[in-house]
């Protein structure tokens, strides 16, 4: 299980490949790949302001579709308690993207530089 930050969702729908190295490529085609649930609140939030332009529905069917693109049903609870252990950001969407991942220690894609650098299992 291989997990997308929001915005290499973002980017994957966009279109823009040319933003990933072939390792993350590689890795992409390689395994299922999953998103956390609250990437979709991350994208409805980013439609309401508008740095989006499509709701988060038409994003995650449209790559579901496109590349298989599964969100996870992880128990919630066990995430949050996962979550509640970092502290190294105050961001709830980045403490819970991690945390969804972490809980079983899958690879997280992720250009996002504090997560790097916290989550030993995240690629770029």
């Amino acid at each position: 299980m291989t997990y997308l930050d929001t915005h290499i969702v973002v980017w994957l729908y966009a279109g823009q490949v040319g933003k990933f190295s072939r390792r993350v490529k590689a890795l992409m085609n390689e395994h299922e790949i999953y998103i956390s649930p609250i990437v979709r609140l991350e994208l409805h939030y980013l439609y309401e302001i508008q740095r989006v332009t499509d709701d988060a529905n038409a994003i995650v069917a449209d790559l579901s579709n496109r590349i298989g693109l599964k969100v996870c049903g992880k128990n919630f609870n066990a995430i949050v308690n996962q979550a509640m252990k970092f502290s190294w950001t105050r961001d709830p969407f980045d403490r819970i993207i991690v945390a969804n991942a972490g809980l079983n220690n899958n690879v997280l894609i992720s250009k996002d530089q504090n997560i790097l650098e916290h989550y030993p299992y995240t690629r770029w």
